[in-house]
Order: structure tokens, then sequence, then C-alpha cells
């Protein structure tokens, strides 16, 4: 083994909920953690201006200064965190390998994977300014939809999600429009059924998103066209919600993990252990389901805990500290 290969006892993949808290557990239990934060540090979180969701929190916080604190914590137990991003992974032999950018190599007795995904938008230059001005483009309804309260909004997508997010924006807002760029949902026959039949929701279909209209700071309105008739309208709204589907950031353990047929790592149920013993997964690099800042931090935990206790199976100097286990 080269003297420029490092051993990890147990490295995390990517930042965000999931990644800090793997990281206090794991720091807790003597683990001595090294984090790599990823392409984004800190995760989509950081794309969030404001988190009134998550417990602990009674005013809200800003996704940014949330992350912060977290690494923060999670740096105050002797986590070593740094920049950069895994690029390679081989799974295939009793040891763990992990390149950092194609150039370092790191042999791992653990590893927690916590590489996120990344929410699809459409692309339009207009979407993504309002999206990284905070000033009303969101891709979480849950997230999002308490700030549009009595107000009017738009949302794009045909799917089950599109549908649900669409569906719990009526609870909220005076008017969801939603926009289908087909003739058809996507959407299960139930599904369709609960949008169709709610009376705040306008169902445009075969209309494509032109533009994100706004005031140069906040959305105002959207610009759509029908793809059939080519006519042009605008439609008011304070929000734009995309609901076209989210990408699982696990592309580099193809071949190595079991992914599902959308790219999701598959975890042995109710635990955080993968098919290849040492290997663990948190946060939204496996769950497709919630998506919330809170269930990932969960997920982080028990990733943390059932690597601490794999470590203690295979090693009989390394002791589960049951004190840092809440």
């Amino acid at each position: 083994m080269s003297d420029s290969i490092e051993k990890v006892k147990c490295l995390i993949i990517g930042s965000g909920p999931a990644g800090y808290t793997a990281a206090i557990y794991a720091a807790r239990a003597n683990m001595f953690p090294v984090l790599y934060q990823g392409a984004q540090p800190g995760g989509q979180l950081t794309t969030t201006n404001d988190v009134e969701n998550f417990p602990g929190y009674p005013d809200g916080i800003t996704g940014p200064e949330m992350m912060i604190e977290l690494q923060r914590q999670a740096e105050r137990f002797g986590t070593d965190v740094r920049d950069g991003w895994v690029t390679k992974v081989d799974f295939s032999g009793d040891v763990h390998k992990v390149w950092i950018q194609d150039t370092k190599e790191i042999h791992c007795e653990t590893v927690i994977i916590s590489t996120g995904a990344s929410a699809k938008y459409l692309g339009l230059p207009s979407e993504q300014k309002y999206l990284q001005l905070g000033g009303g483009v969101s891709a979480c309804a849950v997230c999002d939809g308490f700030f549009y309260r009595n107000q009017e909004v738009v949302i794009v997508g045909a799917g089950d999600s599109a549908c649900e997010e669409a569906h719990y924006l009526s609870k909220l807002c005076k008017k969801v429009t939603m926009l289908v760029r087909r003739d058809e949902f996507r959407a299960s026959q139930i599904m369709q059924a609960r949008v169709k039949n709610t009376k705040n929701i306008e169902i445009l279909f075969n209309t494509d998103t032109e533009e994100v209209l706004g005031d140069g700071q906040l959305v105002t309105g959207v610009r759509v066209r029908n793809n059939v008739s080519g006519e042009v309208s605008e439609i008011p709204a304070t929000g734009f919600f995309v609901a076209i589907g989210h990408k699982p950031n696990t592309d580099i353990f193809k071949g190595f993990l079991e992914l599902d047929e959308t790219g999701y790592i598959i975890n042995i149920p109710g635990t955080a252990k993968t098919h290849i013993d040492g290997i663990f997964v948190s946060g939204d690099a496996a769950d497709h389901v919630y998506r919330q800042a809170v269930t990932a931090a969960g997920t982080g935990c028990m990733a943390a805990l059932d690597a601490e206790r794999y470590l203690a199976a295979i090693d009989s100097n390394f002791e589960v500290n049951t004190a840092t286990n809440y």
C-alpha cells in the first residue's frame, strides 16, 4: 500500500443535514470521521432562504445559516470537514476505496453516503434567476408553501408528486394553476381525480412555460404558451413551483451498490445499511418519498449508529460508546 494512501475509519461523502448529523454522532463515538462536503457544501438547503419547519428554531433560520451551525457542531466534536468531492469509488473488494477529485486515494473501514438528490428544473434563465434570489421559485411545496398562504401560485408537473404538491398548495393558497405539457397527466388516476376535484386548482394542458416574470426581486407571474394553438398568455402569481422530479446524486456508485430504476440507493429496510458491509446511506440519496431536512438528519443518525455497531462487530478493540447514542 502506497504511503500516499490515507486510511480512514469513517468517511462521510456529502454534507447537508444527513452528512453533518452522521458526523456529529460518528465523532462522539470516537470514529474520527472525515467528511468531504461535495460540490455544493451544505447541500440543497443552502439554496433555501427560510427554514421554518426544522425543530428547535422557533423563529426560523435560513438554510445557509443552519448548515454553518451544523458544520460547527460536527467540528466541535472533532469531525475533519474538508473541501472537495468524490469522483470514483471501488467497493468490490475487502477494502473500500474512494478517490477525491481523481487524485487522492482513501481506504475506508466504513463509508456513509450523504450525497443527496438534486431537484430538476426547467432551465429557464428567469427561473434560475429567481431561484438564486430566493424570490419565488421553489421545488418543494411542503418546504415553502407556507410563505404563499392566501396567494396565487403556479406549479409545473404532471406526475403523482406534482399532483400531491398541487393539492398541498391548494390548502394554503388562494389559487393554484397547474401547467401540464401534454394533453394528459402521467399521474395515477386517484391523484388526477384529487386535483381535478379541487375547486381552487386550475389545470392547463398542452402548456409550456416560456418565462418566469418578476420585478427584479420577486416573482410576479408566469408567461406560458399553448403548444397546440400557439397562444401566449400571462398568469399572475407570486410563487412558481417546479415538480418535475429529482435526480439522486449517486452515479459514481453504479456497479457497486444496488440502485432502484431512478438511481436511488436501496438500503436494507429499517436500517441505513446497504447490501455491502461497511457502506451506509443517509438522506435523499436513498429517500424519494419524504425529502425533508429533518428526515435526512434522522437517517444520518441511523447511518452513524449502524457504522459504529459494524466497527464494533469486526474490531474487538472498538467499543460501542452507548453514552453517545442519544
